[in-house]
C-alpha cells in the first residue's frame, strides 16, 4: 500500500510522493521557550516523532528540523517579570525542554533558534520589500497581504468575512486590516538587532519562513504542527514564502489536533495546563507516548489522570509480553520459526504497515502491536517452543516499536505488581497441570531475584 497522507491544504489525503526519491525535507514548528512544555506542545512532538520515524523506516533519508522561538514578546514580558534577560529565559527553558523531549523518547533533531538567524531573517524581508511585498511603517515592516492574492487558502478562510471581523482593532499604520508585521521596532529597553528599518526584532511568522528555506530549500515534503498554528502562523508562512520563491512552501500540510484536559479545552485561564516534567514524574514517558498515539493525530485528545493511568497499563502488558517472550528464548529448543508462527507475525506486521500508510493510523497500529501479544502469549502456552519463532516475535515488536517508541528499556527489577502477576499466573498453570509454564515462572522470579515461600495462607515472596 502506498502511503496516503492527509494534506491539509487540499483536504484530502493523498499520495506521498518526495521532492527527491528516497529523501524527504521535513519541518515541525517548535516551542516559543518562555515557560515549560506541556502536554498540549508535547502531542505534535511525539506526533511527528513518529511521522519522522516511520518514514526512515520506509526507507527514506529524512531531514528533521524544530525550530525553538527563542525572542518574542511573551519572553520579554518574562525576563522582566523574573528580572533576568531574555537569553536567559531562553537557556533556561531550552535547556528543560530539551531534557523532556529526551525523556519521552524523541530522537534528535536540528534545533534552530531564531536568534542564530538574524542575517537570514533580515534577508528575507528585504526580499520581500524589493518585491513591493513589504512595506516600512512606524519603524515596522509589514507583509502587504493584497500582493499574495491566494492569502486564507490553507486554513480555508473567507478573507472578506475575516476583514469585516478584525475592523475593530485595525492599526492606522497598516494599510489593510490584515497585514501582519515581519519587523517589529525595539521599545526602550527591549532587546534588539540592527537592521535597514531600525532597531528591532523579527517578527514570529517570518521567522520560520526564513529558517525553514534555510535549511531545507524552497520548499519542503512535509510542514507539520498543531492546528492551531493552521491560521494565522502558517497561513502567513505560505504568504510570505511563496511570494518571495514563487514556489510551494510545503507539498505536504500536517496539522494535529488539540488537547483537552479533562474534557475542557487546556487554557491559561482555566488554570489546567499540564507541564510534561510533571507528567514525567508520575507516569512512565512510554506511557505519555501511547496516551498521546491512541488518538489519531488529527482528531481531539482528551486527558485525564485515569486515561493516562490506563495507557500505562496498556504499556505494562505489552511489556510483560515482551519480557516474558525473552525469559522463555534462554530455554527454547534450537530450530528455524514455526511456519504457523511466521505466517501470524507476517500478517500482524502487514497489518501495522497498512495502518501506518493509512495517514499514519497510530491508534489501529497499536492494535497490531496488542494482536502480536495475544499471538505471543498463546505461543508460550505450548509445552516446547523453538528459539527461531521467539527472535521472529521479538523482531516483529522491536520493528513496531522502532516507530511507536511504547515499549519500555530493560530493567533488571521486576514491579511488585508484576510480580504478584506472575505469581497468580503460576497458580493458575498449576491448577492446569502445565508444568512447564509453571516451573518457566518459576525460574523467571528466582532469575530476577524474587524467593517464594509457601505458607497457611497462600504463596509469599520477597527480594533477596
Amino acid at each position: 500500500m502506498t502511503l496516503k497522507v492527509f494534506n491539509s491544504l487540499t483536504r484530502t489525503k493523498e499520495s506521498f510522493v518526495s521532492i527527491e526519491p528516497g529523501k524527504v525535507r521535513m519541518y515541525v514548528c517548535g516551542p516559543t521557550v518562555y515557560s515549560y512544555i506541556h502536554v498540549g506542545n508535547a502531542r505534535p512532538l511525539i506526533v511527528f516523532d513518529v511521522v519522522r520515524r516511520y518514514l526512515a523506516q520506509s526507507g527514506y533519508d529524512v531531514t528533521y528540523i524544530v525550530n525553538i522561538t527563542d525572542v518574542e514578546d511573551k519572553m520579554i514580558r518574562k525576563a522582566n517579570e523574573t528580572g533576568t534577560t531574555v537569553m536567559d529565559v531562553a537557556e533556561t527553558y531550552i535547556a528543560a525542554f530539551l531534557k523532556d523531549i529526551r525523556e519521552l523518547g524523541i530522537r534528535e533533531a536540528v534545533h534552530p533558534r531564531v536568534t542564530d538567524n538574524i542575517p537570514e531573517i533580515i534577508a528575507f524581508i528585504e526580499g520581500l520589500v524589493a518585491k513591493d511585498a513589504a512595506y516600512e511603517s512606524g519603524g515596522d515592516v509589514y507583509f502587504r497581504t493584497a500582493a499574495f492574492p491566494d492569502y486564507g487558502k490553507l486554513s480555508h478562510q473567507n478573507m472578506d468575512e475575516l476583514q469585516f471581523g478584525i475592523r475593530v482593532e485595525v492599526d492606522e499604520r497598516k494599510e489593510n486590516a490584515q497585514d501582519f508585521v515581519l519587523w517589529k521596532n525595539a521599545k526602550p529597553g527591549e532587546i534588539f538587532w540592527p537592521s535597514p528599518w531600525g532597531e528591532g526584532r523579527p517578527g514570529w511568522h517570518i521567522e520560520c519562513s526564513a529558517m525553514a528555506r534555510k535549511y531545507l530549500g524552497d520548499t519542503l515534503d512535509i510542514h507539520g504542527g498543531g492546528h492551531d498554528l493552521q491560521f494565522p502562523h502558517h497561513e502567513c508562512e505560505v504568504a510570505q514564502s511563496e511570494t518571495l520563491t514563487g514556489k510551494p512552501l510545503a507539498n505536504y500540510w500536517m496539522h494535529n489536533g488539540y488537547v483537552n484536559i479533562n474534557n475542557e479545552k487546556m487554557s491559561k485561564s482555566l488554570g489546567n495546563g499540564l507541564d510534561v516534567k510533571d507528567m514525567l514524574a508520575a507516569a512512565k514517558p512510554q506511557a505519555i507516548r501511547y496516551f498521546v498515539l491512541s488518538g489519531h493525530y488529527r482528531n481531539p485528545l482528551n486527558y485525564s489522570d485515569d486515561i493516562l493511568r490506563q495507557a500505562g497499563a496498556s504499556v505494562e502488558r505489552i511489556d510483560n509480553c515482551v519480557a516474558n517472550v525473552k525469559h522463555r528464548a534462554k530455554t527454547a529448543v534450537a530450530g528455524a520459526a514455526a511456519a504457523d508462527v511466521a505466517e501470524a507475525v507476517k500478517r500482524v506486521d502487514e497489518t501495522f504497515r497498512v495502518k501506518m500508510d493509512d495517514d499514519f493510523n497510530t491508534p489501529d497500529a497499536i492494535t497490531a502491536v496488542f494482536d502480536l501479544v495475544t499471538l505471543a502469549n498463546r505461543y508460550l502456552q505450548q509445552e516446547q517452543v523453538t528459539a527461531g519463532s521467539l527472535e521472529l516475535i521479538l523482531q516483529q515488536f522491536q520493528a513496531m516499536d522502532d516507530v511507536l517508541g511504547i515499549l519500555s528499556p530493560a530493567d533488571d527489577e521486576l514491579p511488585d505488581a508484576d510480580i504478584d502477576r506472575l505469581i497468580a499466573e503460576r497458580v493458575e498453570a498449576r491448577k492446569a497441570r502445565n508444568w512447564a509454564r509453571a516451573d518457566e515462572i518459576r525460574d523467571l522470579l528466582t532469575e530476577r531475584g524474587i524467593v517464594l515461600e509457601d505458607t497457611p495462607q497462600g504463596i509469599r515472596w520477597r527480594r533477596k
